[in-house]
């Protein structure tokens, strides 16, 4: 593994000096560190988007700081700022391009019309959005653009903020705050529908494939051509190596149709399924 993804609004520059002291010692010339800027602290540790150039250019210095590096090699945008023109935040970046002070610039949760906009200041080169078996909406548009237009693609949320690592259930309990109890996804019949899908969709990785579900679910993503990587994240490292492992995985054509109709049943009621898997 050689990217490593992070963003200042992660508590702010706690991630990121965190990742600055798990890299240290390490030939920085073989790394890709990816960072995101462009939100200011807001309530409940939450972030206000705010991609003016000049938090912009404070946002860049404050990551350089906290990561410990002369250069970033991937900056993104990390929500478009409806507030500020793209082509002022664009300018910036490509000023801090010439500077040496970061490599690429990418953009994320950006829709095609957006990146349009921004690249006609400064082309985008990456796209980090939402992307997993339950939510595939930039199918239909951001992923066609992004592959005509030769933007790579770094899908985050690849295990469905924990519905596909197979260990929630109807008893879980979400803590106070967390958004997946307020989520449609998470609760009531939606979320019972998701887990019977997800525990489908678990049988077919374990007779088809010998693997795990998480496993499923990431070599899922990456077998769509317009995505480049899948952004995992586990709270142990002894899950690093499954899931370094789910990038070996092939899924073929029967495979790929029997995930799609288990998928249909949970969105769709009154359906069952084929009873294949």
């Amino acid at each position: 593994m050689t990217l490593f993804d992070t963003a200042q609004a992660y508590g702010f520059g706690a991630s990121e000096r965190l990742l600055a002291k798990a890299l240290a010692g390490l030939d920085r010339g073989s790394l890709v560190i990816a960072t995101k800027g462009g939100l200011r602290p807001g309530q409940l540790g939450g972030g206000n988007r705010d991609s003016s150039p000049a938090w912009i250019r404070s946002g860049v210095e404050a990551s350089l700081r906290a990561l410990a590096t002369d250069y970033i090699d991937l900056y993104q945008v990390h929500w478009p700022d409806q507030a500020v023109p793209f082509a002022d935040t664009a300018g910036a970046l490509a000023k801090l391009v010439a500077d040496g002070k970061i490599r690429y610039v990418g953009v994320s949760n950006f829709d095609a019309g957006q990146m349009a906009e921004f690249s006609a200041t400064l082309p985008v080169e990456t796209l980090q959005p939402p992307y997993h078996l339950f939510r595939r909406d930039i199918e239909t548009e951001v992923l066609p653009y992004a592959a005509a237009h030769d933007i790579g693609v770094l899908a985050y949320g690849t295990l469905a903020h924990g519905l596909l690592t197979g260990h929630l259930s109807a008893d879980t309990k979400f803590a106070p705050g967390d958004w997946r109890g307020r989520s449609d996804m998470f609760t009531g019949a939606a979320f019972e529908r998701n887990l019977r899908a997800v525990a489908e969709l678990d049988r077919l990785a374990h007779n088809e494939l010998g693997a795990s579900v998480d496993q499923l679910a990431t070599a899922w993503t990456l077998a769509n051509p317009a995505v480049q990587v899948a952004i995992v994240g586990t709270r142990q490292a002894a899950h690093v190596d499954a899931a370094v492992a789910a990038a070996d995985l092939h899924l073929d054509e029967s495979v790929l149709a029997a995930i799609d109709e288990i998928v249909r049943s949970a969105q769709d009621p009154t359906s069952h399924g084929s009873g294949r898997v």
